[in-house]
C-alpha cells in the first residue's frame, strides 16, 4: 500500500505551493463610470397605432404583468424588436429592458361542415425594470 501514500504526499506539496504563489499576486480593478439614467420622456403624437395593435390580456399575461413585471401586446407582423421598445417607450413613458417577439399561428375552426381558419398574429412580451408600471385599459 506504500504506493498509494505516495501520491497522497505528492499532491499535498503541489496544493501548499499553488496556494502560497496565489497569495503573493495582487489584483488591480478600475472601477468603471456610472452611466447617467436618461429619463425616458413620454411624447404626444407617435405611429405606435401602425406597430401596436391591442394588449393582450390573458390569465398568463395578466399573472406575467403582476408578478414579473412583463407585459403582452399584439403587434404588426413585420415590427422588429427595436421598433417596439422605441415605440412603448414613446407611447408609456417607461424604460425598457428587452422585447422578445413570437409569432403564433393560425388555428383551425369550424362551423357545421364549414371549415376555416382564424389568423395567427405576432407577439411581443416587453419587459420593464422594478419600479416602472403600464397602466392598460
Amino acid at each position: 500500500m506504500g504506493l498509494f501514500s505516495r501520491t497522497k504526499k505528492e499532491q499535498k506539496t503541489e496544493l501548499v505551493e499553488k496556494t502560497t504563489k496565489q497569495e503573493s499576486s495582487v489584483k488591480v480593478t478600475r472601477a468603471k463610470p456610472a452611466v447617467a439614467n436618461r429619463p425616458v420622456v413620454k411624447k404626444e403624437f407617435t405611429d405606435a397605432y401602425r406597430i401596436l395593435r391591442r394588449p393582450l390580456v390573458t390569465e398568463k399575461s395578466v399573472n406575467l404583468s403582476s408578478l414579473q413585471n412583463q407585459y403582452v401586446f399584439a403587434v404588426a407582423s413585420g415590427v422588429t424588436k427595436n421598433e417596439v421598445k422605441k415605440i412603448i417607450q414613446d407611447l408609456y413613458g417607461v424604460k425598457v429592458l428587452r422585447v422578445n417577439i413570437l409569432n403564433t399561428q393560425g388555428k383551425k375552426r369550424r362551423l357545421g361542415r364549414h371549415e376555416g381558419f382564424k389568423p395567427g398574429f405576432k407577439k411581443a412580451i416587453v419587459f420593464l425594470p422594478e419600479g416602472e408600471k403600464i397602466e392598460i385599459k
